[in-house]
């Protein structure tokens, strides 16, 4: 099942490297361009028996030197521990590969935005040992991207925006902008940005317009995920066309009644419902056989 909105704010830049430049240049954040990128391991662990695992790192080569590196880190809510383990990654970063590493941190609120923005110190009372400061994604600092023109010149910052804005009102709009510039792009374009919007709205109420739109403005794109996105969708669409027969009939629809059928995803179980909805006389009927 797509619901894992943490693995779609750092994977995007995996199958995307080039999405932090253009994160870099909304940012106003100048930094050194790039000829070419690598993904890197993420593990961090050490000798002792401590897993430490950032969430995806990226190595940015430039003609000057050696380069940077990104460590990306989705954040979904405020962690009092989170600026150790950024410290530990940053330094060991540092030690391991001696290039100055960037620490990205990808929200979808803005509170955990504004707590992650705030610089760490480490170190007694007068000194700094060592400064903490992430460089901060979130739907304060990313463009909500409405525009049909525009979301096709950059779709993995559009998918971005969409990630970043899913609780936002103007969600909706990025959605369809991204679905429209969709339309015309080849299945490799096209499949990895449904899977990412879908896994980065997670159980919110966008995900529902995103899987209507997926259903609707890219029918014609077949992957796993697209299937599924459809059949959830017409399992949802024949759910409350059962309920609807039964309201309009006049019949109680007790709640564990109600969430058994809107949780079912069986196409051909729901369509048997709905028949025996017709001329059912309660919802026990509907469910006589099983």
């Amino acid at each position: 099942m797509v619901s894992s909105p943490h693995e779609a704010m750092h994977r995007i830049f995996q199958e995307y490297p080039e999405l932090f430049s253009r994160v870099s240049e909304v940012l106003g954040i100048d930094l050194p361009r790039p000829h070419s990128v690598r993904i890197l391991p993420t593990d961090l662990t050490e000798s002792r028996p401590v897993e430490r695992r950032v969430d995806t790192l990226l190595h940015f080569e430039t003609e000057s030197d050696g380069g940077f590196l990104v460590a990306v880190e989705a954040q979904g809510r405020k962690d009092p521990g989170k600026p150790g383990s950024w410290a530990y990654y940053v330094t060991y970063l540092y030690e391991k590969y001696g290039l100055p590493p960037l620490l990205l941190v990808v929200c979808q609120d803005r509170a955990t935005a504004d707590w992650a923005a705030v610089p760490v110190r480490i170190g007694p009372a007068g000194w700094t040992t060592l400064l903490v400061h992430p460089l901060v994604v979130g739907p304060h600092n990313m463009p909500v991207i409405t525009d049909v023109a525009d979301a096709r010149k950059d779709l993995s910052l559009t998918a971005l925006s969409a990630i970043t804005h899913a609780s936002d009102p103007e969600v909706g709009a990025i959605l369809k902008a991204l679905s429209t510039a969709l339309r015309d792009e080849p299945e490799s374009l096209v499949n990895p940005v449904i899977e990412f919007v879908a896994q980065g709205l997670g159980k919110r109420p966008a995900s529902e317009i995103w899987r209507n739109l997926v259903a609707v403005d890219l029918s014609f794109y077949t992957s796993p995920l697209s299937e599924e996105i459809r059949a959830q969708g017409e399992a949802r669409r024949a759910a409350r066309d059962v309920l609807t027969v039964l309201k309009q009939r006049g019949l109680e629809v007790p709640e564990v009644v109600r969430e058994r059928i809107t949780d079912t995803q069986d196409l051909e179980l729901l369509h048997l419902w709905l028949v025996r909805a017709v001329t059912a006389s309660s919802t026990d009927e509907l469910f006589c056989d099983e």
